[in-house]
């Protein structure tokens, strides 16, 4: 058996490896592609979203009351006093954004805040700012100054203060980030290393009339599925190592400044083992449910639109990482296939795995394998199945 399956095996990975292009595309390309892709989008997002560095934002003010001209120096915000006459030409150069904002206090603005009581009803003294939400500097004039502005209110009946101190450690912070979107990432990753080269071992040889040879050779049907499933196995993992290698060294430039106050050296080479065990397991059941689904294909084409639909499945599965706060701890979780293997890696990645949960993941991964080798096994037996046209 093992001379046989370990044939098979060199076969498929000759097969594989022998055509360079498909290597670099399958295996190396999604790596650099994701780390471009994700860098780019955050490089994108922070120019968008969070202007320069050293951008001095132009805000004009009429009427500018000493208090508040005060608390600006002391933010170092840069306010310019400006005469009434000037502000429709304002307004007209925060459309065309020439300028950031426009602030316009009324005539005795500190006075009456002082004599302004809540209590009597009356209205308060009112500030109208002007601001083009459309740009990202005008936006964020205005976000300053309301903060700003917000202060100075607050001060005004201040009681007490409240200093808060936020005690969350580097590998909590790590832990959420990763346990929320990993396991979604890890498993669209793997399914796509998968897919990328199942149905072209299995749909593909039925396509090129080559697996009747393969079929009449002395090797059981069984070591044939063993031997594919493996060769396939070790492919969809460089190829999800490749993924998620990209991913991992591109999520602090994708999110942003976010993304300074966490990496991932919080874990620990058994974190590491421990996900790679799973994600092992979790191919090998991917590659044997794809490759079931090939071998009902006339085609790789065909192939492929059949497993559309386990793939839209794979993919709300990883999704459900994204809700709730740790793995789920009832063990009857952990025997439902695919599902089983999320929970196991949000549990790694937020520091909550358990050895007992670990354990039932991986014997029923290797177990729904196993089932579906002796499927696929099978199916090699029947000629209507293999050699359907």
């Amino acid at each position: 058996m093992r001379s046989a399956v370990f044939t098979i095996f060199k076969k498929e990975l000759a097969r594989f490896f022998g055509d360079k292009r498909m290597a670099i595309t399958t295996i190396l390309l999604p790596g650099l592609l994701i780390y471009f892709v994700y860098s780019f989008m955050g490089e994108a997002l922070r120019s968008q979203f969070s202007g320069s560095d050293d951008y001095v934002p132009m805000i004009s003010v009429v009427r500018l009351p000493e208090s508040v001209k005060i608390l600006a120096g002391e933010a170092g915000i840069s306010l310019t006093e400006i005469p009434s006459e000037k502000i429709e030409s304002l307004k007209q150069q925060l459309t065309e954004k020439q300028t950031d904002l426009l602030l316009i206090f009324p005539e005795s603005f500190d006075e009456d805040v002082s004599k302004y009581d809540a209590a009597a009803g009356t209205k308060a003294p009112e500030i109208q700012a002007y601001y083009n939400s459309s740009s990202t500097q005008s936006g964020q004039a205005f976000a300053v100054i309301t903060q700003l502005l917000d202060s100075y209110e607050a001060s005004m009946i201040n009681k007490f203060d409240l200093i808060g101190a936020d005690l969350v450690t580097e590998k909590d912070l790590a832990g959420t980030v990763f346990a929320s979107m990993m396991p979604m990432l890890l498993m669209i990753f793997l399914f796509s290393g998968c897919m990328a080269v199942a149905p072209e071992s299995i749909a593909g040889e039925k396509e090129r009339g080559t697996i009747a040879a393969l079929l009449i050779t002395p090797a059981k049907r069984s070591h044939i599925a063993v031997g594919k499933i493996l060769a396939l196995s070790i492919i969809a993992l460089l190829s999800g190592i490749s993924s998620a290698t990209g991913t991992i060294l591109s999520l602090p430039k994708l999110m942003g400044n976010a993304g300074d106050t966490f990496n991932s050296n919080v874990y620990a080479v058994k974190d590491y083992l421990l996900l790679g065990t799973v994600i092992l397991s979790t191919i090998l059941l991917l590659i044997t449910l794809i490759s079931i689904v090939s071998a009902f294909a006339k085609s790789v084409k065909e192939a492929q639109s059949y497993v559309t639909p386990l793939m839209i499945f794979v993919m709300l599965i990883g999704v459900t990482a994204m809700f709730g706060s740790g793995p789920q701890t009832g063990i009857g979780f952990y025997g439902i296939p695919l599902y089983n293997s999320v929970q196991c890696m949000i549990g790694i990645f937020s520091f909550q795995s358990e050895p007992l949960q670990f354990a039932v993941t991986i014997i029923c991964n290797l177990l729904y394998t196993g089932l579906g080798v002796y499927l696929l096994t099978r199916m090699f037996c029947n000629e209507k199945i293999i050699f359907s046209k």
